[in-house]
């Protein structure tokens, strides 16, 4: 039996629980995530 884990769902799942743990958090994660795909878009590695 092997357990076959991707990382993106992890993510989403720790952040969805430390938001319900710490609702102020959100708006570090939606600040942390804009500024990311700004940076990445500004590179050219844009999605």
């Amino acid at each position: 039996m092997t357990l076959h884990l991707e990382l993106a769902p992890l993510v989403s799942l720790g952040a969805g629980i430390a938001i319900l743990v710490f609702p102020k958090l959100l708006n570090y994660i939606v600040a942390g995530y804009l500024i990311a795909l700004g940076v990445l878009g500004l590179l050219g590695h844009g999605f």
